[in-house]
């Protein structure tokens, strides 16, 4: 099974907080905004229902009219569900989704985006050249002294080439904001995965190390997905997982099996280590680029359990990521130093800042039903979408971030420590991600990945 995380960015935490944090909220009429996007919209047919499990990954937004920008919403919120069951759905061996079973069925085995590959694939040490698109990956050395039954532990074959369990190896939240600890006391671990599409411009224009991207020179410009076509455009996934076992139930989880590694380029003072443990998924991110969002379509899902909301009632016996009992500061990372080898850290204090509107729960529901109809007890209406941010003005020439909406969005496993409303504070998708770029300096098409390129051994 094939889930590998990236090593830490190498730059400053305060360079990227204030990139991701400094877009401005842009100042438009809800006509204005309606009117462009409806303009520059290149719409699928909408289908006579929109709760279809199906396998196909979207293009574009089902879009139904009169727009306005609630509709628009809601369309870009289905358009999130209909990504996140295909992106989950089982896989065959060579990647492609197996239509002879529908999501929830299989209890083993890798789903489509865990076959993709992980940024730790993509950039090398020494900006070396990566493997080819479903050719084998090495793993740390210190992973390779498990027993030989432990390495094949959840090995799925892919065009006839083992591929070895999943590797993460990131503890700390994107941009370093701090670590998240579950309710044993352990790190939160995170990964990041691209489409091989999203892969072959990487490589075909050698943007997997420095040197590549210097030679490049210009802006990064990944292909986007058009409707009604064949064309499919790069798309990347963030996931966060949690070691399954104590507190957890595992039933109510999507699981696998991870070779989780303590990186040492991480923090100072990890120490190298491996082993396997089974992990269950607690945050899902998808980033989609297409022809009609330059600016790409940002979705977050959750697990059900992850946290309440605040200022709403506690309405669950268990949280993921909340202890009634705990008087821990809320939304605050634990205290330095950062060692994800340590038995056991006080457990994160978490709550949701911004509430998943009426009309997302409503949509939420309508899916998680259609999960439960097809398989009973479906592990994966345990998810839930928190929103979606989509560019409301795509093609303005003043604001390259097109106008995002909604302003701010937050998981709460993956941006626990940045939530709320704050300019320049708060987390924003779209605002933060277009702040990127490349280790030459260059535009990177809303993603740090390039960022992690390394200079080639000479």
């Amino acid at each position: 099974m094939k889930l590998f995380i990236t090593a830490a960015f190498s730059f400053s935490l305060a360079i990227i907080s204030y990139a991701c944090l400094s877009g401005e909220e842009k100042k438009e009429s809800p006509e204005e905004q309606v009117s462009d996007v409806a303009e520059s919209l290149n719409a699928e047919p909408p289908n006579e229902s929109s709760v279809v499990l199906s396998a196909i990954m979207p293009k574009g937004i089902n879009a139904k009219p009169p727009f306005s920008l609630e509709s628009l919403q809601d369309d870009f919120d289905e358009f999130s569900w209909q990504s996140f069951i295909a992106l989950n759905w089982p896989a065959n061996a060579d990647g492609t989704p197996n239509t002879n079973l529908t999501i929830g069925e299989q209890q083993a085995g890798a789903n489509v985006w865990q076959l993709w590959k992980s940024s730790r694939e993509v950039f090398l040490p020494n900006g070396a050249k990566p493997n080819a698109w479903g050719e084998v990956e090495n793993v740390p050395k210190v992973c390779r002294n498990l027993s030989e039954e432990e390495l094949k532990k959840g090995i799925i074959q892919l065009t006839q080439v083992g591929k070895t369990p999943n590797v993460l190896d990131e503890s700390g939240e994107p941009f370093q904001t701090g670590p998240l600890i579950d309710q044993n006391g352990q790190y939160t671990r995170y990964e990041i995965l691209v489409n091989e599409i999203m892969f072959d411009y990487i490589v075909d224009n050698k943007l997997y190390n420095q040197e590549g991207q210097k030679a490049f020179n210009q802006d990064a410009n990944f292909p986007g997905s058009v409707p009604n076509t064949d064309t499919m455009g790069a798309i990347m996934v963030k996931a966060a997982w949690v070691k399954m076992g104590g507190k957890y139930d595992k039933s109510k989880f999507h699981t696998t099996y991870a070779l989780v590694y303590n990186n040492p380029e991480e923090q100072e003072g990890v120490e190298e280590a491996c082993e396997l443990v089974e992990v269950g998924l607690v945050g899902f991110h998808i980033g989609h680029k297409t022809k009609s969002d330059p600016q790409w379509i940002w979705s977050t899902f959750e697990h059900v359990d992850n946290v309440p909301t605040k200022g709403e009632a506690r309405n669950k016996d268990f949280y993921n990521y909340y202890s009634a009992d705990s008087d821990y500061p809320v939304n605050e990372p634990p205290a330095r130093p950062w060692d994800p080898a340590t038995k056991y850290t006080t457990p994160s204090q978490i709550e949701r800042v911004i509430p998943i509107t009426k009309e997302a729960q409503a949509i939420n529901k309508k899916w998680q039903e259609a999960l439960r109809a097809a398989v009973p007890n479906n592990v994966w209406a345990n998810y839930e979408l928190v929103s979606t941010q989509w560019p409301t003005k795509p093609e303005s020439v003043t604001d390259p971030a097109g106008a995002p909406a909604p302003p701010f969005l937050a998981n709460t496993t993956l941006e626990s420590y940045i939530q709320g409303k704050i300019k320049q504070t708060s987390s924003s998708c779209i605002n933060c991600h277009n702040n990127a770029s490349m280790t030459n300096g260059k535009f990177s098409d809303f993603t740090y990945l390039l960022q992690r390129a390394q200079k080639e051994k000479n």
